[in-house]
């Protein structure tokens, strides 16, 4: 089975009041976008997907990773779900893992541990509450919301019975403020 690491990272922050686009913004040393788009590189899955858009993050990437542009971005999430799903569609993804780039302590063994499980839809817990990465199996590909700002969540929601969620550690804590880097920082 082919499985790629998906990284949303085209929004524009409409929340983040400091300077620049908060994606670039420092956290512990390095650009926030930086620790999701490692963690997810050091999964080791078979491709690494980030789908920019408001932010220029091309110098960001480590090499082999594919960096796919939602034009649409700001129209919602979903624009970019479905730009990371007509890619794995076209080169032979059987799965996919998405995850967000505002979540900088989500590590890699969460994301291993998502895409390890078998299961066709598999959500990452931690402490009990269901957060990213989310595996989505092809066959629901069709299922996932093509417009708005809905990732996987309402897939998650109408097909209850095929959730499988997995406990992490790390934190699953987004960054959308400049308040929220500092208390995290």
């Amino acid at each position: 089975m082919s499985t790629a690491a998906v990284i949303l990272a085209a929004g524009g922050g409409t929340r983040w009041t400091g300077s620049g686009h908060k994606l670039l913004a420092d956290f512990r040393g390095h650009p926030l976008v930086t620790w999701s788009i490692e963690a997810a590189a050091a999964a080791g899955l078979d491709e690494l997907i980030v789908v920019g858009g408001a932010a220029d993050l091309s110098d960001l990437l480590p090499d082999g990773a594919t960096l796919l542009r939602n034009d649409g971005w700001e129209s919602g999430q979903a624009g970019s779900v479905q730009v990371a799903l007509a890619h794995a569609a076209r080169v032979g993804h059987d799965a996919i893992v998405l995850g967000l780039a505002d979540t900088p302590m989500v590590p890699t063994s969460a994301w291993r541990a998502v895409a390890d499980n078998p299961g066709d839809l598999v959500t990452a817990t931690f402490g009990g509450e269901r957060r990213p990465p989310v595996k989505v199996a092809q066959r629901l590909w069709p299922e996932l919301p093509v417009s708005g700002d809905g990732g996987a969540r309402s897939l998650l929601a109408g097909r209850p019975s095929l959730v499988v969620e997995v406990a992490c550690e790390g934190q699953a804590i987004d960054i959308d403020t400049v308040e929220d880097l500092d208390r995290w920082n």
